[in-house]
């Protein structure tokens, strides 16, 4: 029965790579069939393609002259088929966006490559936006969407894109949650606009630092207006910015001083901490997605994108259809395993 399902995931995972690199048996070339076990190994073994099979210029060529939007589809597309499977269109949700970054080494030039000057001789990111989704019949943080994020990229509209891609398949969008990093007056000013609540993570500033030492109050919320300069036009806008005191943080085990953001004053009346540690589990699920990592050496974008999308279809097969059999390496080997013997089988088939 298992290996049913495995065959049935590959089968899945081929018609992906088919889709996005626009390939097809017809096509002599090589096919997503043959991709799968490459490709399946290097993410098992957490290696370089070329690692493990001679097929890795094949297939970044294919990557180089296939369509970024056509990789974006094929992911859409099985997502649509998770979401009728679950039925994640007919409950509440919310949805948390977070930044992955993926480490460059060399000379960085274009948008594609954020610059970066930290540690090991890393010298830019790569870096992707992720909607996943949190609800009652998502038994894990799904990725709902991932795009590539270029620099000088504008918040809102590349958020505002990625809930009008997704929307269809879930169901009322009850909260958005997202950390510090996406702090910024016009993607608030849009999300209500658009009616969107949010719920953002507020930065430690050195005046907000000095104001949490005059409170005496646990929770203190402000109301507190900015506006926003866009086509030639000024706007108004508001939010709460709530400061709560002394509150425990079950990671860290201590009371700690928090800050938050929101346009809506029932969320902000409401359990701010409870809402908020929801979106932990997303920081979790790209830890768990490593796992998956393949190492890859390319300056594309495109390369890089289309592995982490292929990276992101193992972590939904595994979240909603294996999680309760194999933890994720164990599904990641149990794949590699099926996919080797898929392939010996259809190689006697065709001799």
């Amino acid at each position: 029965m298992i290996e049913t399902r495995l065959m049935f995931s590959l089968g899945i995972l081929e018609h992906f790579i088919n889709n996005s690199l626009d390939l097809s048996y017809e096509n002599k070339e090589i096919t997503g069939f043959e991709l799968v076990v490459p490709l399946m190994e290097a993410s098992s073994h957490y290696t370089y393609v070329e690692t493990v099979s001679d097929k890795a210029d094949t297939l970044y060529r294919r990557i180089k002259e296939s369509l970024t939007s056509m990789m974006t589809y094929s992911y859409l597309n099985y997502i649509k088929r998770v979401s009728a499977k679950l039925e994640l269109n007919k409950e509440d949700v919310i949805l948390a966006f977070d930044y992955t970054d993926e480490d460059f080494y060399g000379d960085v030039q274009g948008v594609d490559i954020h610059g970066w000057t930290g540690k090991d001789a890393v010298t830019g990111h790569f870096k992707f936006l992720t909607c996943s989704i949190i609800g009652k019949n998502a038994p894990y943080k799904i990725p709902l969407i991932s795009i590539p994020i270029r620099m000088g990229h504008i918040k809102s509209q590349t958020i505002l894109y990625c809930i009008s891609q997704i929307k269809d398949y879930v169901g009322k969008i009850r909260l958005l949650l997202f950390d510090k990093q996406f702090i910024d007056n016009d993607l608030m000013y849009e999300l209500t606009q658009h009616k969107y609540q949010f719920l953002m993570l507020g930065k430690r500033t050195k005046e907000n630092v000095w104001f949490f030492k005059q409170l005496e109050e646990e929770k203190t919320i402000l109301v507190k207006e900015y506006k926003v300069n866009k086509n030639f036009s000024t706007y108004d806008g508001e939010n709460y910015v709530i400061f709560l005191k002394g509150i425990f943080d079950p990671r860290s085990e201590k009371n700690l001083d928090w800050i938050f953001i929101t346009n809506s004053e029932k969320v902000a009346l409401g359990q701010l901490i409870k809402e908020y540690k929801q979106r932990w589990g997303i920081e979790i699920q790209f830890k768990i997605e490593d796992e998956a990592l393949i190492k890859c050496k390319s300056k594309e974008m495109k390369v890089r994108y289309f592995l982490f999308l292929f990276e992101q279809m193992l972590h939904v097969q595994w979240a909603c259809f294996y999680k309760e059999d194999f933890s994720f390496k164990e599904f990641l080997i149990a794949m590699a395993k099926m996919s080797r013997k898929w392939a010996k089988t259809e190689d006697k088939q065709c001799s």
